[in-house]
C-alpha cells in the first residue's frame, strides 16, 4: 500500500494585539479548523509528530504563543493565562475563524481552558492535554529545574544532550528536530533559547497564580471535552484527571501509555488514535447531559 502524502504545511504570520504571531498550518484550508497550543518554553512544532495525521480531517493551526518560538515577546512581560487567552481571541478573529476545535498541552491547556470559559461560542470541542487546576509538585520541579538550567551553552548538541536527559523517551533525531525551532545562535557563537528569558523566572510558568480560580473556568466549560493524560506523567495524576472529568459534564479521559507529560511526542500514534476517535464523535450539537 502506498504511503499517503504528508499534508502541505505553511508558515504564516498573524498580527494581533500589537504583536506578530508565528503559526504553522497543516492540511486543507477548507477543512474544519483545529487550533493547537504548546506548553511553556515550547513552540508550535511540539505538535509536529501528530499534526500531519490530524490534518487528514482538519485544518491544523499550531501557534507560537507570545514570547515563544518565532512570535514576538510581550513588551511588558505579561504572560498570564488571561492575556494569552485574549491573544487567541484576536488571532482567531484575524484568521476569520468563528468556531473551531481547540487543543492545548500544559500551559497551552491552561490557556485553552481559560479561553473556552470566556468564549464558549467559538469552541466547538476542547482537548486538554496533561494538565488540570491541580498539578503534581514533583513534575513542576522537574520542569522548573530544566527551564532554569544555564541558558547559554557552547553548542547545539549540548542542548540536545540536556533535553535527552530530561526526556529519554525521545530519540536524539527527534530532539534535534524540535530544538532546531527553539534555539538560536548568538553573535559570540554560543547557543540559547528563543523564548523570552522572563519565562525562566520561578514566578512564571506553573506558578500558583496561573492556577488561581482555574476550577471556576473548568466548571464553566460546556462543549465536548477530551482530557488526555500521559500514562507516565508526573504532572497530571489520575485523581486530578478524574476530578476534572467530573467537573465538565459529558467529558471523557484518555490515558496514553508510554507517555510522560509531553504526550504528543512521546507516543504520537496513541495520541492521534485518542484524539481522532473523540473528534469523529464531535458535532455542533451539545450532548444531552448539557442541555438540561
Amino acid at each position: 500500500m502506498p504511503t499517503p502524502p504528508v499534508p502541505r504545511t505553511q508558515d504564516r504570520r498573524v498580527n494581533a494585539r500589537g504583536l506578530s504571531f508565528h503559526c504553522v498550518e497543516w492540511g486543507d484550508s477548507a477543512a474544519p479548523p483545529l487550533i493547537c497550543l504548546h506548553g511553556i518554553t515550547q513552540t508550535a512544532h511540539s505538535w509536529d509528530e501528530v499534526a500531519a495525521d490530524l490534518a487528514a480531517d482538519h485544518r491544523v493551526l499550531c501557534v507560537d504563543q507570545r514570547g515563544h518560538g518565532d512570535s514576538d515577546w510581550a513588551p511588558d512581560g505579561d504572560y498570564t493565562r488571561q492575556t494569552q487567552a485574549a491573544d487567541l481571541d484576536a488571532i482567531t478573529d484575524a484568521l476569520g475563524l468563528a468556531r473551531f476545535v481547540l487543543a492545548g498541552m500544559s500551559m497551552g491547556g491552561i490557556n485553552s481552558i481559560t479561553f473556552t470559559a470566556r468564549h464558549p461560542e467559538k469552541v466547538k470541542a476542547l482537548i486538554i492535554v496533561d494538565v488540570s487546576p491541580e498539578i503534581q509538585t514533583r513534575g513542576v520541579e522537574h520542569i522548573r529545574s530544566f527551564i532554569q538550567a544555564p541558558d547559554e551553552l557552547d553548542s547545539f548538541e549540548a542542548f540536545v544532550a540536556r533535553a535527552h536527559q530530561f526526556n529519554p523517551r525521545r530519540s536524539l533525531e527527534n530532539i534535534r528536530s524540535r530544538l532546531s525551532h527553539n534555539l538560536k545562535q548568538l553573535p559570540n557563537g554560543k547557543w540559547t533559547w528563543k523564548y523570552d528569558k522572563a519565562l525562566r523566572s520561578p514566578q512564571r510558568g506553573f506558578q500558583a497564580s496561573a492556577l488561581t480560580n482555574l476550577w471556576d473556568d473548568v466548571r464553566a466549560i460546556r462543549c465536548a471535552t477530551l482530557i488526555i493524560k500521559g500514562g507516565e506523567s508526573d504532572i497530571l495524576s489520575e485523581e486530578s484527571a478524574a476530578k476534572m472529568q467530573a467537573a465538565i459534564p459529558g467529558s471523557r479521559v484518555a490515558v496514553v501509555p508510554g507517555a510522560g507529560h509531553s504526550v504528543m511526542g512521546d507516543n504520537p500514534t496513541a495520541f492521534v488514535e485518542a484524539a481522532r476517535k473523540f473528534l469523529k464523535t464531535t458535532d455542533n450539537r451539545l450532548p444531552e447531559a448539557r442541555r438540561r
